[in-house]
């Protein structure tokens, strides 16, 4: 079994970050158009000094609170609320300090469109329900200001409304869509842990518990009690390999900027986890010997060092096999193939063969060999397994690894993490 350490990777998802990012840019424009607007019309406030005290105050308040905005963390709720007030107080200050003639006519309070943003930040950070709320508070304000209920003044009200809450709706199903994908990429890493912890008792713990428990009953006296607990533990052992998932831990639900998965990365025998391709002929010719006949291209045959290494493995498994089943003088070749897309290597013997069904009810016993030290690894890698035996005529496995494609590990299902 494997002893090397494993690397946690951190991958953290956000959908709505890019959200915070384009609130911080529309805050920044909003500010200078508004500030344009009221140069433009400066001539017809009646009391400029007033605009002019409430755009200083708003272009630091923008400029200071710029961090506030660039995530769901430093949001805060008390940030919030200020931000909220300052934009309802330049919304109440406009009848101060411009003309009731032009205020009566339609024209922009001081903040203007800068007011979207404050109520944006409130449905990005709690949804559509902290969006209705604040929006709610910004059509009291306009009504209040503008001293009437114009049809102007109510659509643009509704507008404000509607986008603000659809933004929040938007946002609180992505969190949900986050939350599930999170878990399900969990999931899917400790299955795949736990597959490769069972292939890997299997090649090891479980195959000695089965050997002390055969030896041991043909000893007999102390050796047969040994062998009976050990049959016990394989048992127990087995049991424990096909137990449910690993328990999915709830990182995915706290994290403030997106939904954070933690994934075991197991690295390679060398400790390399990535690397040039190695040659398969090399991890092969240890399984050569008086009762196995190897035969391999006279060139390498290239694979990239984990596919390599599970095809290897899976070789093993099935030489494994023949040992136990077909008797010690069995014999068994191995034909290693190097097509232009893939590598085959098939592994045959000349025991008596797997009676018809005996191979689902070792699975359904939990004897793994097959499924998860043969066909398992070869999945993992994107390869195939075929077991072609006939009861008398031997048992033939034959493995399928595709080549890796340029600029990829030649495994399948491990996305690149960052």
């Amino acid at each position: 079994m494997s002893l090397v350490p494993k690397r946690e990777t951190v991958m953290r998802m956000s959908v709505e970050q890019p959200l915070w990012r384009a609130l911080t840019g529309y805050r920044i424009l909003t500010l200078v158009y508004a500030t344009g607007l009221f140069v433009s019309a400066y001539d017809r406030f009646v009391r400029p000094w007033v605009a002019i005290a409430y755009f200083a105050v708003l272009c630091v308040w923008t400029l200071a609170t710029l961090p506030k905005v660039a995530n769901a963390a430093n949001c805060t709720r008390r940030f919030l609320a200020a931000d909220l007030t300052v934009a309802l107080t330049g919304i109440l200050l406009t009848r101060v300090a411009d003309d009731v003639s032009r205020i009566e006519a339609g024209g922009p309070t001081l903040p203007s469109i800068w007011t979207a943003g404050a109520v944006l930040a409130y449905a990005i950070k709690g949804g559509w329900r902290w969006a209705a709320f604040a929006s709610t508070l910004v059509a009291v304000a306009n009504l209040a200001e503008r001293g009437d209920v114009t049809r102007d003044t109510v659509h643009n009200v509704l507008l404000v409304c509607i986008a603000s809450i659809g933004i929040g709706y938007v946002v609180e199903v992505a969190r949900a869509s986050e939350r599930t994908l999170a878990r399900a990429l969990e999931i899917e890493a400790a299955t795949r842990e736990r597959e490769r912890l069972a292939r890997d008792i299997h090649d090891s713990v479980l195959q000695v518990l089965a050997m002390v428990q055969r030896r041991g009953t043909a000893l007999g006296g102390e050796a047969a009690e040994l062998g009976r607990l050990a049959g016990e533990q394989e048992v127990a052992l087995r049991s424990l390999v096909m137990g449910g998932l690993v328990p999915v831990s709830r990182t995915s639900e706290d994290a403030a900027e997106g939904a954070v998965v933690r994934l075991v990365d197991a690295p390679d025998e060398d400790g390399a986890r990535a690397g040039d391709p190695v040659d398969l002929r090399t991890l092969l010719t240890r399984y050569a010997g008086a009762t196995v006949t190897l035969s391999e291209p006279g060139a390498p045959v290239p694979l990239a060092p984990h596919a390599a290494r599970e095809l290897a493995a899976a070789v093993g498994a099935a030489l494994d096999n023949v040992g136990r089943h077909a008797g010690a003088d069995a014999r068994a070749w191995i034909l290693v193939e190097d097509e232009p897309d893939e590598v085959i290597v098939t592994v045959r013997d000349d025991g008596p063969g797997i009676p018809e069904g005996r191979l689902a009810q070792a699975e359904g016993e939990g004897r793994l060999g097959v499924a998860l030290s043969i066909r398992g690894r070869l999945r993992d890698v994107g390869g195939t397994a075929e077991v072609i035996s006939i009861p008398g005529q031997g048992t033939e496995v034959e493995l399928k690894v595709p080549k890796a494609r340029e600029g990829t590990d030649g495994t399948r299902g491990k996305a690149e993490r960052t």
